[in-house]
């Protein structure tokens, strides 16, 4: 019977040697990348949901005028200090999203995930009010971070003083 044939074992231990503990292997990383874009994707989902629910707080309060494109110059006192409020809320939230989604080198899904946040963060800093609290809002946040939106509001604003 071949199943007492030592040669028999021999050569089947080759076969899963050459065979399959290199494919074991793959789907063991297989597994592990599918795993990871799974974490990615849910972390994404989160920060888009965190900003769905900013954008209802911005809603909530129509009288500060957030969406449009020019800031109000006649707020109160109270208004002023909302306003605050929500680009501090706003500011936390761009940062979050930096320290779990970016890094220098983004490619592929990562990469467009990543511009949707540059362009909301593009977004706010050509807003004048946003742009000015910048130095105030940006005390104590991450400095890696702190620096990328400080280049963004610059090109940002730049590109305003260039454009008729």
């Amino acid at each position: 019977m071949f199943l007492l044939d030592a040669a028999f074992w021999e050569v089947s231990s080759y076969i899963v040697a050459t065979l399959g503990l290199p494919f074991a292997i793959f789907l063991f990383f297989h597994e592990q990348r599918k795993e990871r874009d799974a974490e990615d994707e849910e972390a994404y989902q989160l920060l888009q949901n965190a900003y769905n629910d900013f954008l209802k707080i911005v809603l909530d309060n129509p009288d500060l005028r957030l969406r449009s494109a020019k800031a109000r110059n006649d707020l109160s006192d109270n208004q002023r200090e909302r306003t605050l409020i929500i680009f501090e809320m706003l500011i936390a939230l761009f940062e979050r999203a930096y320290i779990v989604a970016y890094e220098p080198d983004l490619t592929g899904v990562a990469q467009k995930r990543w511009h949707s946040w540059d362009d909301y963060m593009r977004e706010w800093c050509r807003r004048e009010d946003f742009y000015y609290l910048l130095p105030q809002l940006l005390r104590g946040e991450d400095e890696e971070f702190a620096s990328y939106i400080r280049r963004l509001a610059e090109e940002e604003r730049g590109d305003l003083v260039t454009t008729p």
